[in-house]
């Protein structure tokens, strides 16, 4: 799994300045959940070959005993939990301040691992300017200018460097080529739970939350004619009555590490709800991880003929970019349309995994062109010579060729649906990669 990054501090230090240079983007908001977004965004940030999750936060006040703020602490309190390890701002301009003092003194009794930045630094002597912050008791100081760029690289070298093997060690030891990895993705309340419990055909406590276990995978083994199963919930099991309030029941960070992890991801929809923001971010979430999906709406037998043309218009509209996937409709509570369910993850897991031969790739590529040539673009044509499997999980098919750079997002649209109708790829997400042969004359061209 990704590990996870929290940054944390008062109001007004960069925060989001540093959330975008670390996901390069000035809108990388991967899961931006309603009546979260006052505080809490999610974006994906990489750093070589390592990926990682961050949260950004807002302005934190420890102590904050009601109103906005209060909302704003717990939900800081909540990212800080999720995190493997936490980045605390501070204003090297500003100085220190009782805030700081406050927030400090929160995360070290926490004792989760923490990293002192003081950002707007460009341009200070490190020696000099900076030592009053080392009064916060949390050690080094990292000087960065998250605005101009300077010093992110070995600041999330450092963040970063505990974690990588462990997280490798851990992804490594859960191998296991013979088990499907199910995670059941949804928004709160949308019956995850349910599901899962019905399928396991009893309602049992099998994991729960408590402070500290956020970021471990929720599953259960489970087998279904001589398939092996894990299922993960990204809510986690829980008989009634046993919720703990120090952690709140849906936590983001663990649906994003479940959906990394999974071989299938069935995302659930709520038929009374309709398709809503936190489902099409959820959805974009699975299309960017590359796994195989099933969608499945639940809760189908709880709404009229008026609401489900409107669920299935808004399916069209927000979901349009998983077509690929197969849709359900659904009653978990009345074990309504689940058999042909499991028939369409198998389906998905199969397609992810695929093996698609050169020389049929290569035909399908030949016979496309014949059918419709790509588009020219000014003085040049893309051509297009032939392609071959480049891995599974999702399907990558390379095409190889000449002026591929020209070939239009319309044209590989079209040979998608070729290569999907011909393999059968239902249910997976199949990336075209073009790759250029280089010129052998460039060089005396430009001489």
């Amino acid at each position: 799994m990704k590990p996870v990054i929290a940054l944390v501090g008062r109001p007004n230090v960069g925060k989001s300045t540093l959330f975008n240079r670390l996901t390069k983007s000035r809108d990388a908001i991967v899961a931006d959940f309603a009546g979260l977004t006052r505080d809490r965004h999610y974006g994906t940030g990489k750093q070589g070959a390592h990926e990682f999750i961050v949260i950004d936060t807002g302005g934190f006040e420890p102590d904050a005993a009601n109103g906005i703020y209060k909302e704003m602490a717990k939900q800081t309190r909540q990212a800080v939990a999720e995190a493997d390890v936490v980045l605390f701002l501070v204003d090297a301009r500003a100085g220190i301040s009782a805030q700081d003092h406050e927030i400090a003194k929160y995360l070290r009794k926490l004792g989760k691992p923490c990293v002192l930045v003081a950002n707007k630094a460009e341009g200070m002597k490190e020696g000099v300017q900076l030592v009053e912050f080392f009064e916060l008791g949390l050690g080094e100081v990292f000087p960065v200018s998250a605005a101009h760029g300077q010093g992110i690289r070995p600041l999330v070298e450092f963040a970063l460097d505990p974690l990588v093997l462990t997280m490798s060690n851990e992804n490594e030891a859960e191998a296991d080529p013979g088990v499907i990895k199910l995670a059941v993705a949804g928004r709160p309340n949308v019956g995850k739970s349910t599901l899962i419990n019905t399928w396991l055909g009893e309602e049992r406590l099998v994991a729960f939350d408590m402070p500290g276990t956020t970021r471990d995978a929720i599953s259960v083994p489970f087998e279904r004619d001589g398939q092996r199963f894990e299922l993960i919930d990204t809510a986690g099991l829980r008989r009634k009555g046993q919720v703990f309030e120090a952690i709140e029941k849906f936590s983001v960070v663990k649906t994003l590490q479940a959906i990394e992890s999974a071989s299938v991801v069935l995302l659930l929809i709520d038929a009374t709800q309709g398709v809503t923001d936190q489902d099409a971010h959820i959805a974009g979430y699975i299309l960017e991880s590359g796994r195989a999906v099933v969608i499945a709406v639940n809760k189908w037998d709880a709404v009229d003929e008026y609401q489900r043309e409107l669920v299935k218009r808004s399916m069209e509209t927000r979901l349009g970019f998983l077509k690929f996937a197969a849709t359900h409709l659904i009653s978990a509570q009345k074990r309504q349309g689940l058999g042909p369910l499991w028939e369409s993850i198998a389906q998905a897991h199969r397609a992810a995994n695929r093996k698609m031969s050169t020389p049929v790739l290569t035909r399908l590529l030949l016979e496309a062109i014949q059918f419709q040539t790509p588009k020219k673009s000014g003085m040049y044509r893309p051509k297009l010579r032939y392609a071959h499997q480049g891995g599974m999980n999702p399907p990558i098919i390379v095409i190889h060729g000449n002026s591929l750079e020209h070939v239009t997002d319309a044209y590989k649209r079209f040979l998608e649906g070729r290569f999907r109708k011909e393999f059968d790829l239902v249910g997976t997400p199949l990336r075209i990669q073009m790759k250029s042969s280089e010129n052998p004359y460039a060089d005396k061209e430009s001489r």
